[in-house]
């Protein structure tokens, strides 16, 4: 008759000496350099006034910098409208009621990328839809008409 012995404690020591056996070997951690983040929080505003003329400018965020006039309080308000899971320079919806009042004839293009996002879009003062969402980002846009007062 044949005695039923557990291998619980053989099996457990054999992977412990196993763990061991690599460990041994191994010599002291190497430091691995991690690039960091390819282009970042970086947008290229480009604004066409009403005779024609364009002002181009960049504007770096985290930490501030570029060609922006206030690059620190635009990138401060696009912290702040910036929402996990929408897109912060998204158009208006093709639905949506709007307001039949001209902002001018200004516009403006904004391209690069925001947090982690890439960026194409165009922005008019065509109706009151695309004035509201053009002064949603003042001071990223430039102001008109003291408009851009910081409200989402």
């Amino acid at each position: 008759m044949s005695v039923f012995r557990p291998r619980a404690p053989r099996t457990a020591l054999l992977l412990a000496g196993c763990l061991l056996g690599l460990g041994a070997g191994a010599g002291p951690a190497a430091a691995v350099s991690v690039p960091g983040p390819v282009g970042g929080d970086r947008l290229l505003v480009e604004v066409k006034e009403d005779g024609g003329s364009v002002t181009r400018y960049e504007l770096r965020c985290h930490p501030a910098g570029g060609g922006h006039p206030d690059a620190e309080a635009a990138c401060a308000r696009l912290d702040e409208v910036t929402v996990w899971g929408r897109d912060t320079f998204a158009p208006v919806a093709p639905d949506a009621i709007c307001t039949m009042q001209y902002g001018g004839p200004r516009t403006a293009h904004v391209r690069g990328e925001w947090a982690g996002r890439p960026v194409d879009t165009t922005f008019t003062r065509a109706n009151g839809c695309e004035i509201a969402r053009w002064d949603r980002l003042v001071p990223l846009l430039p102001a008109q008409d003291g408009a851009g007062t910081g409200a989402a």
